[in-house]
């Protein structure tokens, strides 16, 4: 059996496997997609594929929607050519179970996939012009929206499209705005841009960018004032905030292999040449939260009816600050760079470690909670209890700590730095915590590449790995004194950390930490100890 098309045709070998397959008729929807979309997305990898086309198919399954999505990529050409291409836009989706059952699905609401380069730039620029238009998501990462480094210039890559102009734009930022423009151009109507990113104010994020952008071109003379009005007007063009959280890891070989057996064929894994593995399916937990402000000026689908929550900004704001400052990212980065210190593979075996379940129940219980505003809709306890208890822990998600340290520098200001601001506020300093500045500590002491025995080990890729690491050059584990006066350029950056972590009160304490961790081998291990031994004893 074959992931395309013509091979859904034996829907009965299908079935006999498990497998459910979309009960529409597949070549009509994505004729009507293309004709007219309504949906277009920008970064279509692992999460967009099995969680955004998900919500889209089942829509499409139970007859509220008439039209699926149409795939943009503007950073890794290959996820076209080599995996949406080959099988006909088609998707495996694959949910593990904590009991190690396989949910599988065939999603088919990703109707068309588009390059954003040559004859797929001309058609992004139809889909714009598409007075049918509705929506353009985005998931493409914290550092997606980033236009100037931690020294506040503009990035190079930034700087060459604020000089190129809107004509043929390379980053995501400026080929949107230049798209937008089109669109303006047009007079083709409203539409809502809604990033689906993992970070904080997410809509505030991409509203900046874009304006950014687009004045930066104004001023070079490549579009017209109006243009700023018209971006500037939510009635035209609006920029919801949301929430979304659902844990999918790379593609596990032992699913590839479970598939195999099944009789599905080509269902094994690449690596792009831009880093990024990607199957033919994608493998995930089942629990996911999608919490989306209702501001949507030419319209939108049903999309409370499959399980998004709608509601107003102030409450999306509460679930996001609920899930990316306190209840699941910050325990995620925590456990990330101490797996890559200590040896991990998985991070649901890191939740057997009595040390780093102690450092995350103190990071979200003990720390978070407390600062953490209820939202109404989800309950931050229940959430994080289900998170410590089911959903970190479950055997079966081959997640990995390396996975998740990728871009770790665009995230701990956002994971950490809100806690302690909120900390900062109401206490005025946040010298009370504990767990965040172990993590932070850590987080520095996996920036030096060397793991807890000794072991030189590859960091993630990061957007400021270098200048970082710059910054840390002569610090020798095994000679605390190196890092004499190295840590304050990092931890008092408000660029990274959104507040000077030393005017905060924390400074010298991430400082004592990350000294107690470079003392020699198993220095690591041996501070968390010292700092968590009487965690789990307190609960009990």
């Amino acid at each position: 059996m074959k992931l395309r098309e013509e091979g859904l045709r034996d829907r009965e070998s299908w079935e006999r496997i498990g497998v459910r397959l979309p009960s529409y008729d597949i070549s009509s929807v994505r004729r009507k997609s293309i004709a007219a979309p309504r949906w277009v997305h920008f970064g279509i990898g692992n999460i967009f594929r099995i969680f955004i086309g998900g919500i889209a198919d089942t829509l499409l399954n139970e007859g509220e929607l008439d039209r699926g999505i149409s795939c943009a990529e503007s950073f890794d050409f290959d996820l076209v050519d080599r995996i949406y291409r080959p099988h006909d836009n088609l998707l495996l989706s694959v949910t593990l179970n904590p009991d190690g059952s396989l949910e599988k699905r065939v999603i088919a609401s990703l109707a068309e996939a588009v390059k954003a380069e040559g004859g797929g730039w001309e058609r992004l620029r139809e889909i714009f012009r598409s007075r049918e238009l509705q929506i353009a998501s985005l998931t493409i990462t914290e550092k997606g929206y980033a236009l100037r480094g931690a020294d506040g210039s503009f990035l190079p890559f930034v700087r060459e499209d604020l000089e190129r102009g809107p004509e043929k734009p390379l980053s995501v930022m400026a080929i949107l705005t230049a798209l937008l423009y089109e669109r303006f151009r047009s007079a083709a109507g409203p539409i809502a841009l809604v990033s689906m990113d993992n970070c904080s104010k997410n809509g505030e994020k991409l509203r900046s960018s874009v304006l950014t952008v687009a004045e930066e071109w104004r001023q070079r003379g490549f579009l017209p004032e109006d243009f700023l009005h018209y971006l500037e007007e939510e009635s035209e063009v609006s920029f919801p905030w949301t929430m979304i959280d659902k844990i999918t890891p790379r593609p596990a070989e032992a699913v590839a292999e479970k598939l195999s057996e099944l009789g599905i064929e080509d269902m094994e894994i690449l690596v792009t040449g831009k880093g990024t593995y990607i199957a033919p399916f994608v493998n995930a937990e089942g629990p996911q939260y999608l919490v989306i402000e209702d501001r949507f000026p030419n319209g939108r689908p049903p999309l409370e009816k499959a399980g998004v929550y709608m509601t107003d900004r102030d409450t999306v704001n509460r679930v996001e600050r609920m899930k990316v400052t306190t209840c699941l990212n910050p325990l995620h980065t925590a456990l990330a760079v101490y797996g890559c210190l200590l040896g991990y593979r998985r991070i649901s075996d890191e939740m057997k470690d009595r040390e780093l379940r102690a450092l995350v129940e103190r990071i979200g219980e003990t720390e978070g909670l407390p600062v953490v505003t209820d939202p109404g809709i989800l309950s931050p306890r229940a959430f994080l209890s289900e998170l410590l208890s089911i959903r970190i822990p479950n055997p079966y998600m081959p997640d990995t700590p390396q996975r998740i340290a990728t871009d770790s520098s665009q995230k701990v200001g956002i994971r950490y730095g809100e806690t302690i601001k909120a900390y900062v506020a109401r206490y005025k300093s946040a010298d009370r915590l504990l767990g965040i500045p172990l993590a932070i500590a850590g987080w520095l002491r996996y920036l030096l590449a060397v793991d807890d025995e000794g072991r030189s080990f590859e960091r993630s890729p990061d957007p400021m790995l270098q200048s970082l690491t710059e910054a840390l050059s002569g610090i020798r584990l095994g000679e605390p004194d190196s890092a004499a006066d190295r840590l304050r350029p990092i931890l008092a950056n408000e660029n990274i950390f959104g507040i000077d972590l030393y005017r905060a009160g924390i400074g010298e304490k991430i400082e004592g930490y990350f000294r107690e961790e470079l003392r020699g081998r198993g220095a690591v291990r041996a501070t968390l100890k010292k700092y968590l031994s009487g965690e789990e004893d307190k609960k009990s």
